[in-house]
């Protein structure tokens, strides 16, 4: 059952019964129902809420940075159980559309975490691709190549990490990147597929070896209440509740329903995943990018927001997006309960018209078109409907500027001293959340400035609330585009 929000558009607590993620089929036993201890403590120097990809980092840099903090996770389901197990499997740094200091933040978060998986021989699957966006739509390409033009004059070096692809280009054409029938693309030199949870399991995991914090899944935290005697924070949940001098929220999508005032700010979008059986030649030959494709039908006036990448064993399509096919694109919606039917339906079909899955030589052609076929579903009315394995959704947290939120909350949003957000991803969380919540523990342990790598406009303040919600509401850009 759902918690009901507090106030209208306000986040509910997440769902006690969400969907089922492929990257769950495989749940970390150490994890699963874990309580580091049978009751809660009544006080600890510091609470992390959430257990995805922000809060595991967030606890892995503390520990690094002050291990003498005793340190408490709290997480309303299992750990790892929202946006981050329940993603695109894919950490691909936005540069060619970006300032210098947001994709050069982006870049240096995908190394990172590129170098923590080598270096600690991590089993999630990492593999280095580069990336491919696609473009269907002229008017959305042109727009994107004038942002990469701008790059281009304010940071050379940074912009030669990308490569435009035009109708016109070969070696590699669009039909070399599979996507012949896009009017452009860029590519990328810095992606990557993995298993997001299995990465935060493991990370999780190597801080309870160490005894480096308390975790408590199955642990909602309902309320935050300040206490304005001694400075400090209590935090309410079902099991009890407990009493720190510094709270940290990576609480995401989830966001609003401890801090109404930030209901415009950080909205829940629920998102559409699926893992689609790739046709036998895909497996044989597997794609060699991880993708993301981008158009607009301006009869419907709908935007096209998709993200793709395969498994390098099993070799499924992993396939995600069609918002546009949703109720309300998904904007509003804090459950991830159930699965949008139309939005599901179109992650079966697209594949076969955004990316060319035929096979790879005109000698395979004769020979692999029945496989092609039976890869198809038999029972669809459409010869161009994939077969899913596995279809869920999760709630990512839309930032009304597009940018997360980092610091401390204050206190015109519901915070105070001692209260800390990292948190509203907007869809783009793996090449930004580690960044960021190393960026939250520095600032709460007293770092200021320079010290703290982390742009300017991701940072929280007075006058950032104030531009934000000078701009359109969460739902209005989204039809405008804005987040695509």
């Amino acid at each position: 059952m759902v918690s009901a929000p507090t106030t209208q558009g306000q986040s509910s607590l997440p769902s006690t019964n969400p969907t089922t993620s492929f990257w769950h089929c495989d749940p970390s036993p150490l994890l699963l129902g874990h309580r580091t201890t049978p009751d809660l403590p009544t006080t600890t120097d510091v609470i992390i809420i959430g257990s995805g990809i922000t809060g595991a980092f967030a606890a892995h840099f503390l520990h690094e940075q002050d291990a003498s903090r005793d340190v408490l996770m709290l997480e309303a389901r299992e750990a790892c159980w929202g946006a981050t197990g329940r993603n695109g499997g894919h950490c691909q740094p936005s540069v060619y559309p970006s300032p210098p200091d947001i994709g050069g933040f982006e870049l240096r978060n995908y190394k990172f975490l590129k170098d923590f998986v080598a270096n600690n021989e991590i089993p999630c699957e990492w593999k280095t691709l580069e990336g491919c966006h696609a473009y269907y739509d002229a008017d959305m390409f042109a727009q994107a190549l004038g942002l990469y033009q701008i790059l281009q004059d304010a940071d050379p070096e940074l912009s030669g990490t990308v490569k435009v692809i035009t109708q016109d280009s070969i070696s590699p054409s669009l039909s070399d990147l599979r996507v012949p029938r896009a009017v452009g693309a860029f590519v990328q030199a810095n992606a990557a597929s993995l298993w997001p949870y299995k990465l935060v399991c493991w990370t999780l995991e190597s801080l309870l070896t160490k005894g480096a914090f308390n975790l408590q899944t199955n642990t909602p935290v309902t309320s935050l209440q300040k206490v304005e005697k001694d400075g400090s924070w209590i935090v309410h949940t079902p099991q009890g509740m407990v009493a720190a001098k510094n709270v940290i929220l990576t609480t995401n999508a989830y966001t609003s329903h401890l801090l109404p005032k930030m209901k415009d700010l950080i909205v829940p979008v629920q998102g559409e995943m699926s893992a689609l059986v790739a046709p036998r030649n895909v497996k044989r030959a597997p794609l060699a990018m991880s993708y993301v494709f981008a158009g607009h039908d301006k009869v419907k006036n709908v935007y096209q927001d998709d993200y793709l990448i395969q498994r390098p064993s099993g070799g499924e399509l992993m396939f995600g997006g069609g918002r546009q096919y949703a109720t309300d694109g998904g904007v509003g919606c804090s459950d991830d309960s159930w699965t949008s039917r139309s939005a599901a339906k179109y992650l079966r079909n697209e594949l076969n018209h955004a990316l060319d899955l035929s096979p790879s030589s005109s000698e395979e052609v004769k020979t692999l078109r029945e496989e092609l076929s039976r890869a198809l579903d038999p029972s669809s009315s459409s010869s161009k409907e994939l077969k899913a394995s596995f279809e869920w959704t999760g709630i990512m947290g839309f930032s009304r500027d597009g940018r997360p939120w980092v610091g401390a909350v204050p206190e015109e949003l519901g915070g105070g001293k001692g209260l800390w957000i990292c948190a509203g991803f907007t869809g783009h969380g793996m090449p930004n959340a580690t960044g960021c919540a190393k960026a939250v523990v520095e600032l709460m342990l007293g770092k200021e400035g320079e010290e703290v790598d982390l742009p300017s406009v991701h940072r929280v303040g007075r006058e950032r609330v104030e531009r934000a919600r000078v701009g359109d509401e969460v739902r209005e850009a989204d039809l405008k585009g804005f987040f695509v």
